[in-house]
């Protein structure tokens, strides 16, 4: 295989642990906007608790000059290199509508740097047609270079899971494609190198990134189902989770559990496939109900939380709760899209005083993302609480004791239903 030199844009939980890899392999450039974040990677240090500390050390050490990784925040630094990896966030907007700005950014970056025979491969994900009718005009412009005759694409969708220290990137078989047969061909070559699972190389690009968007967009939908169950066993005054135990005895069940849905993908992507199905003027039925079931969830909690309060002759107005965990899955910082946050907003409207605790989070982006100040030391907190409701399910959580946060006939909700059901008055 050629000595392709490779720079990977974006060093969140997505590019840095692509970059490590491919610098065992390769000479890589990690590219980043943020300077701190940079000056955090030279230090060997990385708030996401993604990488693998022992590769990036590996990585970043090499004397040779066919491999080795580097960081900078430098734009200029990007043309000496000629393998482009695009992995910056695609997140929907206040109106749920494709935010492809850092997108469109990182593009703009590459144009202008790009030089003929360069490929630029996508990670980001987004809807069917995006790297070709959005992206490539962007890279012509800027390079004044002509796509599949000067330079090349290609698409091969992230497949990272946050906090899962079981299957990580090179474990996870890797959909790859590109703008050209031959283009293709090399991408997947390329990943083959690191991707130990192996690869699926897509019949296009198109192809390739319809095959993320529906991935996540199919747990959506499934998660949707039993969480729109939650909501009528509820009623019933039945526990979801022994009927899901129950209905998991037959072979062909799904076993999904309730829960909230949030995070950089399943809560997001199913947006997109949805707004591309409305440009061509199809309205999602089955997509958006689902979003909007998930969408509801943090607010049934909430309510349902009230409930369980007025039901043990509580005072609403000025009583205190307590949330374990704001970010959008366990045992992992990340915050992005945690719909613990509608259980926060909803509570608080009902005059209630909400205090949050997350060993996990980066209180600092926590109070500018959502403007809420976390708990520092749950140890060192006085307060006694009328109500509990654990939302995410961190390791540290399952061995708290409760006891000593409760006040007289607190209400424990636990969204997870992983505490013991004798101390828990109501959970998904």
């Amino acid at each position: 295989m050629k000595q392709y030199k490779i720079a990977v844009i974006g060093l969140g939980y997505v590019g840095l642990p692509l970059a490590i890899e491919f610098g065992k392999k390769f000479k890589v450039l990690g590219y980043d906007i943020n300077e701190k974040r940079i000056k955090h990677l030279l230090r060997g240090e990385d708030e996401t608790n993604e990488a693998d500390l022992e590769g990036l050390k590996e990585a970043t050490s090499s004397k040779s000059k066919e491999k080795g990784l580097a960081f900078s925040f430098k734009a200029s630094d990007l043309a000496d290199y000629n393998v482009y990896i695009v992995t910056v966030p695609t997140p929907i907007n206040q109106f749920k509508a494709p935010d492809l700005r850092p997108l469109l950014a990182a593009s703009e970056i590459l144009g202008k740097v790009l030089k003929k025979d360069d490929l630029v491969i996508y990670e980001s994900t987004v809807y069917p047609g995006c790297t070709e009718e959005d992206c490539v005009p962007v890279l012509e412009k800027f390079s004044g270079l002509t796509f599949n005759k000067d330079f090349y694409c290609g698409y091969s969708p992230e497949r990272i899971n946050p906090g899962d220290k079981v299957n990580t990137l090179t474990k996870i078989k890797k959909v790859t494609s590109g703008s050209t047969p031959e283009i293709a061909e090399i991408v997947d070559q390329l990943y083959k190198s690191i991707i130990v699972a192996g690869t699926h190389k897509a019949a296009s690009i198109k192809v390739a990134e319809a095959s993320k968007a529906i991935e996540n967009a199919q747990r959506d939908v499934n998660i949707s189902f039993v969480n729109e169950l939650a909501l009528i066993f509820d009623r019933i005054g039945i526990d979801t989770n022994d009927v899901i135990e129950a209905a998991a005895t037959k072979w062909n069940f799904l076993k999904y559990k309730p829960g909230l849905v949030g995070g950089h993908c399943i809560g997001v992507d199913p947006y997109y496939l949805a707004h591309k199905a409305s440009s061509l003027g199809y309205h999602a039925e089955v997509i958006l109900s689902g979003r909007r079931v998930n969408d509801n969830m943090g607010i049934f909690v909430a309510n349902k939380t009230v409930k369980l309060l007025i039901k043990k002759k509580h005072t609403i107005d000025g009583s205190r709760v307590l949330i374990l965990g704001i970010t959008f899955k366990e045992n992992c910082p990340d915050i992005r899209n945690s719909r613990v946050i509608d259980i926060y907003n909803e509570l608080i409207q009902f005059g209630l005083k909400v205090d949050v605790y997350d060993p996990y989070a980066n209180a600092a982006q926590v109070k500018d993302e959502y403007g809420i100040s976390l708990l520092s030391d749950l140890s060192l907190n006085n307060n006694k609480y009328q109500a509990i409701i654990l939302a995410v399910a961190h390791t540290e959580f399952l061995g708290i004791d409760f006891n000593s946060l409760k006040a007289s006939d607190t209400v424990i909700f636990d969204t997870k239903a992983v505490l013991d059901r004798s101390i828990v008055d109501g959970r998904l």
